[in-house]
């Protein structure tokens, strides 16, 4: 199991530390502009490892490796219930995220049912947002659900907006 801590900032925009559980730098994310909402996920060796944006005139989130190739889209799923979005990975499954109504504790599933992964938004309501990120899977990098989240995340303030 991989577990990475990390930030999102209030106007979205800048660079922020990705952590181990011990506050080892672990990479970064960088949170390039506030009006596409993209990001770029580096890895401890300060190399590009994934991006991911809004398709064009969408609510659908692209996740793409550093050579710029499509891993996976996110969407949004409408649940009555609860949060609900699904991650198509392409050859390697669909993911289902879900997380109860008022809950910030979200669950990533494979076609299986079985769990994956799984975070949570840990920081005050004062300050920008702080992700725990728990990696249980060997299909899914734990940078590139970083990517995931941060869509999850800019989704999510799509819809409140």
């Amino acid at each position: 199991m991989m577990e990475l801590y990390f930030r999102d900032r209030f106007f979205s925009r800048g660079v922020t530390e990705i952590m181990d559980e011990t506050g080892a730098a672990m990479g970064q994310l960088d949170l390039e502009s506030s009006l596409t909402s993209s990001v770029s996920v580096y890895g401890p060796d300060a190399i590009l490892r994934y991006a991911g944006s809004f398709r064009f005139f969408s609510s659908k989130w692209e996740v793409r490796d550093a050579a710029g190739t499509e891993l996976g889209v996110l969407r949004y799923r409408l649940s009555f219930f609860s949060k609900r979005y699904e991650y198509d990975a392409g050859y390697r499954g669909v993911y289902e995220i879900e997380a109860e109504p008022f809950s910030k504790h979200y669950t990533v599933r494979d076609e299986s049912g079985s769990e994956v992964a799984s975070f949570e938004k840990i920081s005050g309501w004062l300050e920008a947002g702080a992700f725990r990120l728990r990696n249980y899977s060997d299909r899914l990098d734990s940078y590139e659900l970083v990517a995931v989240i941060m869509g999850v995340n800019g989704i999510h303030r799509q819809q409140s907006s």
